[in-house]
């Protein structure tokens, strides 16, 4: 069965280079293909009389008609996952400004910014059928080519979801593309003991600081039984992927302890959970 995977998003978002990234990995990739285009090339990609066996189609962002042939696209395949690209409106409009690339939207009438949003209207019902929505405001060409090999990368599509489990700093900024967040301030914090402020939650120290107190082994026990429902209940709904990132002040000590902890307990429940540490050198 030839998987297939639809990569749109705005404009400047970076759709290049998932779809190198896609073709480096293994994916027959068709770039810049109109919304038109898709069912019918879709309809010969995986068709007998082919060998593909992994198919990319990155789309024109800017298409209108782009929702609704996504859409038919899902009737029409098995296999089929949607990857929406975007980023923050001034990050967008840095790049365009660094490149000094023109906008499909825009002219004399419309400015870049006008462009810009205009575009993320049109795109919305696009957005809400992604099965993955990766935000690239702060990531550069190469960690967004790690999160398409973490998703697309020698996948032989028998995993029943994705998941991602994280750690971050809140001092630094809330993720933009994790559906849930658990917020780990509440335990104690390893930053203040001395000894152990150099090392990161990774370190053995501080791994039994933060682990073997009470609240914590009370909290990750309560934790898991609650994904132990969530987790299956979102693969019966259809679900690709699933995010889950712990908070604490910096990012380097208690979340990313306790993300560690959760992304093993997860594994021995036989997921597959790729584990990323957003602040952990800050």
């Amino acid at each position: 069965m030839t998987q297939v995977v639809v990569v749109t998003g705005l404009s400047g978002a970076g759709r290049s280079v998932a779809a190198g990234a896609l073709e480096d990995a293994g994916w027959f990739v068709i770039d810049n293909l109109p919304a038109d285009l898709v069912p019918k090339v879709a309809e010969l990609a995986t068709s007998s009389s082919t060998s593909y066996a992994k198919v990319g189609l990155v789309l024109a962002g800017y298409d209108l008609n782009m929702a609704d042939q996504v859409e038919a696209l899902r009737e029409q395949l098995d296999d089929l996952r949607i990857v929406f690209l975007e980023a923050s409106n001034d990050t967008l409009i840095r790049r365009y400004e660094s490149t000094k690339r023109r906008h499909p939207l825009s002219s004399e009438d419309l400015r870049l910014s006008a462009a810009i949003v205009t575009e993320r209207e049109q795109l919305l019902p696009a957005r809400q059928v992604a099965d993955l929505v990766i935000d690239t405001s702060d990531l550069n060409p190469h960690q967004l080519r790690e999160q398409i090999n973490e998703h697309f990368a020698d996948t032989d599509g028998n995993d029943a979801m994705r998941l991602s489990v994280s750690s971050f700093g809140f001092k630094h900024g809330l993720p933009h593309d994790v559906d849930m967040v658990i917020d780990c301030r509440f335990l104690p914090n390893p930053h203040w003991d001395e000894e152990l402020r150099p090392f990161s939650g990774r370190d053995p120290q501080v791994k039994e600081f933060v682990l073997e107190r009470d609240v914590t082994q009370r909290f990750i026990k309560n934790l898991l039984a609650l994904l132990d429902d969530l987790l299956p209940a979102y693969v019966e709904e259809g679900k690709s992927y699933f995010s889950l990132a712990f908070g604490c002040t910096g990012g380097r000590h208690r979340s990313v302890a306790v993300a560690e902890d959760i992304a093993a307990a997860l594994e021995n429940r036989s997921w597959v959970p790729r584990v990323n540490h957003r602040d952990i050198e800050r």
